[in-house]
């Protein structure tokens, strides 16, 4: 079991969303620090003031974690200010669809994958050496169901959540094999009803997820050590699905009968960060 109570807690996009969500619900539950990254300097001041003023302690950074420098200027600043991260969580990404590859441009792509993919790396490798000297920390890496179940239209956020889930999960392997005492959460969520996923359509057997359902299905899955939080029901049978059916016969079944292959046609989300 990992405690949440008296740690220090980094939630990355945490002014926001359901990285808000997580971080107020980690100081529910005890949690002695937030530590909060964003990059939109409004939503972090207000979300500092008003978890502030019931008497949370909280620590706001604005960063951009697409860039280097300021990942790692910004990890010194909180080992500095704040001390050694103990639950750290990966939420910052942005969604990028609605369109084929061949519409897309070759800065889309860079920014993708650098906010999707590459940003969680160096966020964790820049806390995990401390995790590892002390034998004990969670990490846990938002990734998506299109990390497991390619979808039209959005070939490039999930090639990025795909390197994500993949990434997250041999680490997970390496942190046990070398006994570290570190944990790792992968968690593939399907569309969350913000804006981020505006104008997606869905199907009843794959409803909109409500924020706060997923936010605390993360929490629990820190706090009880769990390796995945796949939600809702229907995306924890995709590995199984796409096991056993053919190619063309797993096309049929998602594209055509459950409609996922047409979710993003009417999609009008924003970029988050």
């Amino acid at each position: 079991m990992t405690k949440i109570k008296e740690t220090t807690v980094l939630v990355t996009g945490g002014a926001a969303g359901i990285g808000r969500l997580m971080g107020d619900m980690c100081l529910q539950d005890g949690a002695a620090n937030l530590v909060i990254w964003d990059i939109n300097k409004e939503k972090l001041d207000e979300t500092t003031r008003e978890l502030r003023a019931m008497h949370f302690s909280v620590h706001p950074y604005l960063v951009d974690v697409s860039d280097l420098a300021q990942v790692r200027e910004t990890a010194m600043k909180v080992q500095s200010e704040v001390g050694e991260v103990d639950i750290l969580i990966n939420n910052a990404g942005i969604i990028t669809g609605n369109s084929d590859f061949k519409d897309f441009t070759h800065a889309g792509i860079d920014r993708t994958i650098a906010v999707n993919t590459s940003a969680l790396m160096h966020v964790t490798l820049e806390f995990l050496p401390a995790m590892i000297r002390k034998q004990s920390g969670h990490i846990v890496n938002i990734a998506s169901a299109a990390g497991m179940l390619s979808n039209p239209q959005m070939s490039v956020y999930c090639a990025s959540k795909w390197a994500v889930v993949g990434w997250s999960e041999a680490m997970r392997m390496e942190l046990e094999l070398s006994r570290s005492g570190v944990r790792v959460t992968t968690v593939c969520p399907s569309y969350i009803n913000t804006g981020m996923f505006a104008g997606v359509k869905v199907n009843p057997l794959l409803p909109l997820l409500k924020p706060e359902t997923l936010a605390a299905l993360v929490v629990r899955a820190i706090k009880s050590n769990r390796l995945f939080v796949r939600a809702p029901f229907m995306v924890k049978l995709v590995p199984f699905t796409k096991g056993i059916l053919p190619v063309r016969w797993f096309d049929l079944f998602v594209g055509k009968w459950l409609g996922i292959y047409k979710s993003m046609s009417g999609f009008k989300g924003h970029e988050k960060s």
